[in-house]
């Protein structure tokens, strides 16, 4: 068991390196962004010295991903489901929640805090949003949105969009995208007469 643990810890140091020229950054700017020093960031992606759950920490928020990714721990739970993160350039974190081709894909998307230039695309499908945490800023055409927690929108995604967090902070928030056509079925219970 330690010569695994051994394996995967030697193994962390060329990772956090490759992360760092993935996301085009330098030592010094990551260690304003984490509190380690730019010494011990170049002695840890060196492997002349070992992490421990304190820069971990830092560095798997730094870089979007989880502690297990970053040691590259075994899967555990059910092997049907693998929630990877995909880190952006913009900071944001795309989680896919299925895996199976065709059909509405679920996303969780995870967006920095900001009041970013929109920048609205189309492609063919159909969306469905339904906010979890924080304040989403949702362009929709002509339209400027701002959805906050238990709130939900649906759209043709050939009208043109964007997503955005809002000043107050990140959101998150779920996604269903489907072919055109291909809707999300919503049903809401009739309250009774009185």
């Amino acid at each position: 068991m330690d010569d695994a643990i051994d394996r995967a810890l030697d193994a962390v140091g060329p990772r956090l390196k490759r992360l760092r020229q993935q996301r085009e950054t330098t030592l010094t700017a990551l260690a304003e962004q984490t509190g380690i020093s730019a010494s011990t960031l170049s002695r840890l992606e060196a492997g002349l010295r070992r992490p421990t759950l304190e820069q971990l920490l830092p560095l798997a928020r730094a870089y979007g991903v989880t502690l297990d990714e970053l040691v590259d721990a075994p899967p555990t739970g059910d092997p049907r489901v693998t929630l990877r993160p995909v880190a952006c350039r913009d900071g944001s974190t795309i989680i896919p929640l299925t895996q199976r081709p065709g059909g509405i894909q679920a996303y969780k998307f995870v967006l920095t805090a900001g009041d970013a230039e929109p920048d609205l695309r189309t492609h063919e499908g159909h969306d469905w949003v339904y906010v979890l945490n924080g304040t989403l800023r949702l362009v929709l055409g002509e339209h400027d949105l701002v959805l906050g927690p238990g709130e939900a929108a649906e759209f043709d995604t050939r009208t043109p969009h964007w997503f955005g967090a809002t000043s107050a902070g990140p959101v998150e928030f779920l996604s269903l995208v489907g072919r055109q056509g291909e809707r999300a079925h919503v049903r809401v219970s009739a309250k009774p007469a009185g």
